[in-house]
């Protein structure tokens, strides 16, 4: 296999083409990452109330937990592999191995192989998104990385809200729904061979690495090394923060929302509608954001979007007893704050030259995933000890403002040196 810096000839041509392709494709891969995102979150209620396979309150944290422990080994190792291979290979492979274990996920006879198939799916499916991203932005000619990031990642919100409806409906065959996930993977495999071709830019940044005397002689950063040149040191320590911050919310909120709503004194067939209203009202804000931060630049855009999630996140904690009111309340915390994480990765795509892109998205991704972990398990031990409503969207919000706090400190511009 020759690796893709050999065949520049062959990606021109595949540039020239059909360019609508690689962008479809993409925002299909990170579809893949929104359905599983919410498919254990949706069928935790039912695993729980037919004790499923052994399942209890304790065991659906641990698998949520070690699940997303899975997705953030995956993220952190993934950015030096696309980096070092390309981007093409690396989304195919992911892609396969995650569709495989989500199959083996529904036909697991207990806790311990559905956790571990979980597992092996999640370091897969966390190395999709960071490749996904790094070449939608690569292949985005305009220069601007908001709208083609967020747009991307509108995907990742509509899997969402897919399954959000097929769990309204088939929540209490979760089988079913772990099979649909794998299946849509295992179709999209051929059409990422067929039509997705290597990113142009990294062919070309790999091309210039291998000359430096057609330049100045010094070779750029690449990897790990590249994310701590100069001024780039505090742009690393502010993003990895803000996406702690982001994915926390994210992942908290999409995994245990039906649950908490539920404790409430909601109907579970309404907490359910509002996991669909939550992930509808996240695509409506991702375009809104991604528009905004092109046109008025992504930092400022973010900030204020950490902020507005703050003050909706709060809000959830009222009481209400208009269903219409609530929904519209969860519909903007929606727009809000999963908009907020995305904008985040926007600005990492923009700022970090080609050579430590993969890794800069990647470690982003990985960072925020710890807080996707530590989301799910304070959330989880909240609804153990019988408090996640109001004290869960308390710390939702607190957490949205620390996330505003991380990007306050990250320069708004910095060159390929780091100046």
């Amino acid at each position: 296999m020759s690796t893709p810096a050999a065949a520049p000839g062959t990606a021109n041509t595949a540039r020239a083409g059909d360019t609508r392709w690689p962008a479809i494709l993409c925002w299909l891969a990170v579809a893949l990452e929104g359905f599983d995102l919410v498919v254990l979150g949706a069928v935790i209620p039912e695993l729980l109330a037919t004790n499923a396979i052994g399942f209890t309150a304790e065991a659906a944290t641990l698998v949520a937990t070690l699940s997303l422990v899975g997705v953030g080994l995956g993220a952190a190792a993934v950015g030096p592999i696309a980096d070092r291979f390309g981007r093409r290979y690396t989304i195919i492979f992911c892609v396969l191995v995650f569709s495989v274990f989500t199959i083996l996920v529904a036909f697991s006879p207990n806790v311990a192989l559905f956790t571990t198939f979980r597992f092996i799916a999640g370091l897969a499916l966390g190395a999709v998104m960071p490749g996904c991203l790094a070449y939608i932005s690569e292949h985005n000619k305009s220069g601007k990385t908001g709208k083609a990031t967020t747009l991307t990642m509108t995907g990742y919100h509509a899997g969402a809200v897919a399954i959000s409806l097929l769990a309204v409906f088939y929540s209490h065959n979760w089988h079913l729904l772990f099979i649909a996930g794998g299946v849509a993977g295992l179709v999209l495999v051929p059409l990422l061979w067929w039509k997705l071709p290597e990113s142009q830019e990294f062919v070309e940044a790999q091309a210039a690495k291998q000359a430096p005397a057609q330049s100045t002689g010094v070779a750029p950063k690449t990897g790990m090394a590249g994310l701590f040149v100069g001024r780039f040191k505090l742009v690393t320590i502010g993003v990895w923060a803000a996406s702690f911050m982001g994915l926390l919310l994210v992942y908290g909120l999409n995994t245990w929302l039906p649950k908490i709503m539920a404790d409430a004194g909601y109907e579970v067939s309404d907490s359910l509608v509002m996991l669909f209203v939550l992930n509808l009202g996240a695509v409506v804000g991702l375009v809104i954001a991604g528009w905004l931060a092109d046109k008025h630049g992504t930092k400022p855009i973010v900030l204020m979007w950490f902020l507005l999630a703050a003050v909706f996140l709060a809000a959830l904690s009222i009481p209400m007893t208009s269903q219409i009111l609530l929904n519209i309340a969860v519909f903007i915390t929606g727009v809000f704050v999963f908009s907020a994480q995305v904008l985040v990765y926007a600005f990492v795509s923009a700022i970090y030259p080609p050579t430590a892109r993969g890794t800069a998205l990647g470690m982003a991704s990985a960072v925020g995933r710890i807080g996707a972990i530590v989301g799910p398990f304070i959330t989880g031990t909240l609804v153990t000890a019988g408090i996640a409503y109001p004290w869960g969207f308390y710390l939702f919000a607190v957490v949205a403002v620390l996330g505003f706090a991380a990007m306050v400190i990250v320069p708004k511009a910095v060159d390929a040196a780091g100046r």
